[in-house]
């Protein structure tokens, strides 16, 4: 069966399809400006230059049927009509506590997610976008809804709940919820997998960290906490969001500046982070350039960025009375060999011994603590779009 993996922003589109009889990557593509002038499709069949048009999309229908028109084309495409298309699977930010697993998509899932919207506005109206022109464009295939939130759902109650009125959480469902949750449990499994132990018997902690980034303790195969909270906001000090802060500084800040109502959220969602301790980029590259270069505001944001790795990768191993993996994974995870030396050192108390030379790679499964280490120190590439195609493979089958 050949997958289809859709992924909507507000006005881009990320796209893969699979042949999943061996797991194989058939081709891959981006639309971006849905809805603005200068509207893009860039497309790669596998083996093959990129392919780009820029052409109007004034929807996510224009912009799917785009994506349908490439993977048909005699010489990008990868299948001759769209009835080759097994299912669809589609990637879904909250999905609050309706699911804990993937889930084939009908009426009563679309309804779940549209009560989710106001937990997660800016992402939930473009998945549900991209699930309607999909079902408009496809309607006799099936869809598949995998959601960021639904990996984190076997977390206690003592990890989710916030200490607030009750009523909060039974009224509004404020919790703890995650994110990045497909990507956790895909380099969880892939762990269990190098090390050749059932995922069961370990106890691991995941590190996606890129722009947007957290930490999750996964204690035999389940979520036992993770950094993010009712929105991806909590947690780590990040590329451009604040990660933990004290709930009175945003009144502090809104009075003194005298914001608008929404002001202080953009500021902590796209002013803060590495960005606003640095004033220089939110790009990890772009700080330890400047940092080299003897800005100190630089160096203290990526310090900060690390301080906050440390903290709770201590607190999981905490929690979970030890740890015996921890794995780095996404965009900073996988590239920033000086990040990863700096999280690890002077954790050799907790049995974390990085080894500086193995360590030495980037994008590439590798085993990188030293062989003395207690605790078994990974890079594993993410594969979000792999996992998707797995779980949608596995329920239309």
């Amino acid at each position: 069966m050949k997958v289809l993996v859709i992924n909507c922003g507000s006005s881009s589109l990320k796209y893969q399809v699979l042949d999943m009889t061996n797991e194989v990557l058939e081709c891959k593509g981006l639309v971006e400006r849905i809805g603005i002038e200068g509207s893009t499709i860039t497309h790669e069949k596998i083996g093959q230059d990129k392919f780009k048009l820029t052409t109007p999309m004034a929807d996510h229908k224009d912009a799917i049927g785009h994506v349908m028109d490439a993977l048909v084309d005699p010489d990008h495409g990868v299948v001759k009509d769209m009835s080759e298309i097994g299912a669809v699977g589609h990637r879904v930010v909250h999905a609050g506590e309706k699911y804990a697993e993937s889930v084939r998509i009908d009426d009563s899932v679309i309804a779940a997610l549209e009560e989710c919207v106001d937990l997660a506005p800016l992402h939930n109206p473009p998945n549900l976008l991209g699930i309607a022109a999909c079902q408009e464009l496809m309607p006799n295939t099936p869809m598949v809804g995998v959601f960021d939130t639904a990996f984190h759902q076997t977390m206690p109650p003592e990890s989710y709940i916030y200490a607030i009125p009750y009523e909060y959480y039974e009224k509004y469902g404020i919790r703890r919820y995650g994110f990045h949750g497909t990507s956790h449990k895909y380099v969880a499994e892939r762990c269990a997998d190098i090390m050749n132990v059932d995922i069961k018997d370990l106890k691991i902690i995941t590190c996606h960290l890129g722009n947007g980034a957290s930490v999750t303790a996964i204690k035999r195969g389940q979520v036992l906490d993770t950094s993010m909270g009712l929105t991806p906001l909590q947690g780590l000090v990040m590329g451009t969001r604040s990660g933990d802060i004290d709930p009175a500084i945003v009144t502090f800040i809104r009075e003194k500046e005298g914001l608008a109502p929404g002001e202080a959220n953009e500021i902590l969602n796209k002013k803060s982070g590495v960005l606003g301790i640095s004033g220089v980029s939110s790009d990890f590259r772009d700080l330890e350039a400047a940092a080299e270069e003897g800005n100190e505001r630089a160096m203290l944001a990526l310090k900060a960025f690390a301080h906050k790795v440390r903290f709770y990768i201590g607190a999981y191993i905490a929690e979970m009375n030890g740890c015996d993996a921890i794995v780095f994974t996404a965009g900073v995870g996988e590239n920033d060999i000086a990040m990863r030396d700096i999280i690890c050192n002077d954790l050799g108390n907790l049995g974390i011994k990085l080894d500086l030379v193995k360590n030495k790679v980037r994008g590439k499964e590798t085993i990188i603590s030293r062989d003395d280490s207690k605790v078994t120190v990974m890079l594993i590439p993410t594969n979000e779009e792999l996992m998707i195609a797995r779980d949608t493979y596995r329920l239309c089958k």
